[in-house]
């Protein structure tokens, strides 16, 4: 397994390297919140396929640089989110309660300027060139807020995976790595399992909605 050094540097090495595609990626997160901001609102089986693309990239990506744990786990969660896309109500997605969404948003701005990896850039960069969709910790970011944001998707289950995933990446980056910022993604891996755990089961109505 690698250590700490070799670690980082394949991180800077994607973050470096995949240029073009970090940039395809905040255009399409951008997308995304544009259409949010403007009121459309597909179904919650629309919005998890959607939301799983990044999750592919990560893994894709980890397994062309060699880090298989990455791949494994990023595949594992992609085919998480596929098959709970199929199990979710085809009711419209809804924006949560301010106490959720802020945190979400605020989230979502993490990961969409996530600052490590490209020092060597001007700080305007960040805006554009973040390695979201790239590497699993600015990509949790990202997907933790806009899922805190969606209320949950109905689905504990996608709330306790989220955040358990974001606790586990969180906590390799600040402890392992030394990557102090990620102690983000451990606040909000918090915050989503705290959501997860305040969310009281309810039973479907006739359109199968229901939190699950």
């Amino acid at each position: 397994m690698p250590n700490a050094d070799q670690i980082l540097i394949q991180l800077r090495e994607i973050a470096g390297q995949w240029t073009t595609l970090a940039l395809l990626f905040h255009v399409y997160f951008g997308v995304i919140a544009v259409a949010l901001i403007g009121g459309v609102r597909p179904s919650k089986r629309a919005a998890a396929r959607i939301l799983a693309v990044p999750l592919l990239s990560v893994s894709a990506i980890a397994w062309v640089e060699g880090n298989p744990f990455n791949g494994i786990v990023f595949a594992v969660l992609w085919i998480f989110l596929l098959i709970m896309s199929g199990r979710l109500p085809k009711e419209r997605i809804r924006i949560a309660p301010a106490g959720f969404a802020i945190p979400g948003i605020l989230l979502f701005l993490f990961g969409w300027v996530y600052p490590h990896f490209l020092e060597t850039r001007p700080i305007w960069a960040y805006l554009y060139l973040a390695p979201t969709g790239l590497i699993p910790c600015p990509t949790l970011s990202i997907l933790t807020g806009l899922v805190l944001i969606l209320d949950g998707l109905g689905s504990r289950t996608i709330l306790l995976v989220l955040g358990l995933a974001g606790l586990l990446y969180g906590a390799i980056g600040v402890f392992r790595l030394g990557v102090a910022i990620d102690a983000v993604l451990i606040l909000g891996a918090f915050a989503i399992l705290a959501v997860a755990l305040a969310k009281k089961r309810t039973p479907a109505g006739p359109s199968g909605a229901g939190y699950k």
